[in-house]
C-alpha cells in the first residue's frame, strides 16, 4: 500500500532562530510591522510503501528521527494518509 507523508521541522522554541529573526526584520523594514516571532522550519513530503498505515507512520517515525530533523535543536510533527 503507498501513502503520502507530510513532515513539518521547526527549532525548538526555546532556541534562537536566526533565520526566522532575518525575516522577521526585514517583514518590519518593508512596513509589516504587525509581524512578530517568525520562526523558518522545513515542510518535507514523501511517498512510502508500506503494509498498513501504523507501519508507514512508525517508518515515518524513524526517518524523522534519523535523518529529517536535529532533535537537539529541532522539533517535527507528521501526517500520513494513503494515496
Amino acid at each position: 500500500m503507498k501513502f503520502f507523508a507530510e513532515i513539518n521541522v521547526m527549532p525548538l522554541k526555546a532556541l534562537l532562530d536566526p533565520q526566522g529573526k532575518a525575516v522577521n526584520n526585514s517583514m518590519h523594514n518593508i512596513g509589516f510591522t504587525s509581524v512578530e516571532n517568525v520562526r523558518i522550519g522545513k515542510h518535507i513530503t514523501f511517498e512510502i510503501e508500506a503494509e498498513s498505515k501504523k507501519q508507514a507512520e512508525e517508518k515515518v517515525e524513524q526517518a524523522c528521527k534519523k535523518i529529517l530533523s536535529n532533535q537537539i535543536m529541532e522539533s517535527y510533527e507528521f501526517a500520513v494518509k494513503v494515496i
